[in-house]
C-alpha cells in the first residue's frame, strides 16, 4: 500500500471522539496535514523527526533545542531529505515557549531530559497542543498529578510515546491473552534490561552511544543529563518499557488498576567497575552511584494479579525486557522466547519457540501495516507509536494510550523511589482517574482508528 493510500484510508476509515472529562476536542472532520512542533531534537528527537518527514500528512514546523549541534544536525537532515528549512528557536531554557506561541502548530513532540518534561508538556496543553512526550512525564508524585489535572481542564490530551506498547511480540502476547489463550492473567513481568553503560557515558566525540568514561558537559546525547540521574537517585528511573505493556495484559485503567507497590534495590557496582575497566584510576569511577544496579519493583493489582518490573541498565548482559505474561492456561516468556500452552503446547511440560505461536496470533494491526512500518526504529514500533499520535491529533480525538494511562506507567519512579527510602514499604497508588477505572474500557490496539 502506498503510503499516501494508507493516509487517506486511515482517515476514512476513523470514527469516534473521545474527550477528556472535563474538556471538549474539536470537529470530527480530519485535517489535511497535522503541524508540529519539536522541543528537544537530540537523538530520540531526531529520531521521531525522521518519522515526520516520511508522511505525507505531517509537516514540521518549527524545532527547539538548547544546542547548537543538535540544531545543526537536524537543520542538515531536513535540507538532506529535500524539505524546506523550518523555524528553529534556541537561548535559554525558555526558548520552547516561543514555539508554543505558534497558532499554526497542533501538537508538540517533547523529547528533552526528563526534568523539562513537566513544565514543558503543561506549558504546550495550556497553548491547546497535543502532547506527545518522551518517557518520563514527571520527577514527583506531584507533577503527575499536575498533567492529569492540565489535561482535564484544558481539555488537550497527553500521550507518552511508549513505543514498547507497540512492539510487534508484546501485540501478539496482547492478541493472544485476548483471545484467552494464556486464561486468566495470574502474573506479569517486565522491564529495562539493557546495557547502557555506552549511552551514559562516552568520550564527548563521537555520537550517541559512543563508548568512553565522561558524563555531563564533558559528554554528548544522554550523557549529558541522564548519568546524573543514576548519581542522585536510588529507583526505577525507566519503568515504562515494562510497565506499559503490562498494563494493557492487565487492563489497567480499564477494569482494574495498581494499588500499591514495593521496590528493592541491589548494591550500586556496574558503572563504576565499567569506568575503571576502561579507564583506570579515572575519578568517574570512584563517585558514589545511589541508583543500584538491578532495581526490582513488585506491584499488587485491584483484581488480584501481580507485576513486576526491573531497572538492570548497568551491568554487562543481552537486551531482553524481559516479559512474561502468565495465566492459568500457560504463558509466554520473553527470555527464552518462548510458550507453554496447556493441553496445546505438542508435549506436555515443554517450552515451544514463541516464534511459532506469533506468527499465528500475529496482532492484525501489525499484519495491515507490516510494510510501513519497515525501516523504522526499534524493529518497527517506532512508526506504530508516531503514527497513533499523529492519526489522534488528525482526527481530534484521544489518543490511545492517555493522560491516566501515561502518569500511572511513568509515577512508578517517584514511588519507588519512595519505598526505597523508606525501608522497602509499600506504597499506595495513586487513582488517577478518581474511581473512573471501575467503568472505563480498554480501547488500546482493537482496531486502526487511531491505534
Amino acid at each position: 500500500m502506498e503510503r499516501r493510500e494508507f493516509i487517506k484510508s486511515s482517515a476514512i476509515a476513523a470514527a469516534g471522539l473521545t474527550i477528556l472529562p472535563t474538556g471538549s476536542l474539536f470537529a470530527s472532520t480530519a485535517a489535511t496535514k497535522v503541524r508540529l512542533g519539536y522541543i528537544g531534537v537530540g537523538a530520540r528527537g531526531m529520531s521521531h523527526i525522521s518519522e515526520g518527514l516520511l508522511r505525507d500528512d505531517v509537516e514540521i514546523v518549527a524545532i527547539c533545542d538548547t544546542q547548537e549541534h543538535s540544531l545543526k544536525i537536524c537543520r542538515e537532515y531536513i535540507a538532506k531529505k529535500g524539505h524546506a528549512p523550518v523555524k528553529e528557536y534556541t537561548g535559554g531554557l525558555d526558548a520552547y515557549k516561543k514555539l508554543l506561541d505558534h497558532k499554526d502548530i497542533d501538537a508538540v513532540i517533547i523529547a528533552t531530559p526528563w526534568q523539562f518534561h513537566h513544565s514543558q508538556a503543561i506549558d504546550a496543553m495550556k497553548a491547546g497542543k497535543y502532547v506527545g512526550c518522551e518517557v518520563i512525564a514527571g520527577l514527583t508524585v506531584e507533577d503527575h498529578w499536575d498533567i492529569v489535572h492540565t489535561s482535564e481542564k484544558t481539555g488537550m490530551p497527553y500521550m507518552t510515546l511508549e513505543n514498547v506498547c507497540y512492539r510487534r511480540d508484546v501485540m501478539a502476547a496482547l492478541n493472544m491473552a485476548r483471545q484467552d489463550l494464556f486464561g486468566e492473567i495470574v502474573h506479569l513481568e517486565g522491564g529495562y534490561q539493557h546495557n547502557l553503560r555506552g549511552v551514559l557515558f562516552n568520550d564527548g566525540k563521537g555520537g550517541y552511544g559512543n563508548t568512553g568514561v565522561e558524563y555531563g558537559p564533558k559528554a554528548l546525547s544522554e550523557a549529558q543529563w541522564r548519568t546524573q540521574f543514576n548519581i542522585d537517585v536510588d529507583g526505577d528511573i525507566y519503568p515504562t518499557h515494562g510497565a506499559g505493556p503490562c498494563m494493557h495484559y492487565a487492563n489497567i485503567n480499564a477494569g482494574n488498576r495498581f494499588t500499591n507497590l514495593v521496590s528493592f534495590s541491589s548494591k550500586a557496582r556496574g558503572l563504576g567497575a565499567y569506568i575503571e575497566e576502561l579507564s583506570p584510576g579515572h575519578p568517574n569511577a570512584k563517585i558514589n552511584y545511589k541508583n543500584g544496579d538491578v532495581t526490582t519493583t513488585m506491584i499488587n493489582c485491584a483484581n488480584g494479579e501481580t507485576v513486576m518490573l526491573s531497572h538492570d541498565t548497568h551491568l554487562p548482559r543481552p537486551y531482553s525486557l524481559g516479559f512474561r505474561v502468565q495465566g492459568t492456561k500457560g504463558l509466554w516468556m520473553d527470555v527464552n522466547q518462548s510458550v507453554y500452552i496447556d493441553h496445546k503446547s505438542k508435549e506436555d511440560d515443554s517450552w515451544e519457540p514463541a516464534k511459532v505461536w506469533f506468527e499465528k496470533y500475529d496482532h492484525p494491526l501489525w499484519k495491515k501495516y507490516d510494510k510501513l512500518a519497515q525501516g523504522a526504529g526499534h524493529g518497527g514500533m517506532d512508526w506504530f507509536v508516531f503514527n497513533a499520535f499523529i492519526e489522534s491529533v488528525k482526527n481530534k480525538r484521544q489518543t490511545p494510550i492517555d493522560v491516566y494511562d501515561s502518569v500511572t506507567m511513568s509515577v512508578i519512579t517517584p514511588l519507588s523511589t519512595k519505598s526505597l527510602k523508606q525501608g522497602n514499604a509499600s506504597v499506595e497508588f495513586p487513582d488517577f482517574t478518581k474511581g473512573k477505572w471501575k467503568d472505563r474500557k480498554s480501547t488500546f490496539a482493537l482496531d486502526d482508528s487511531g491505534f
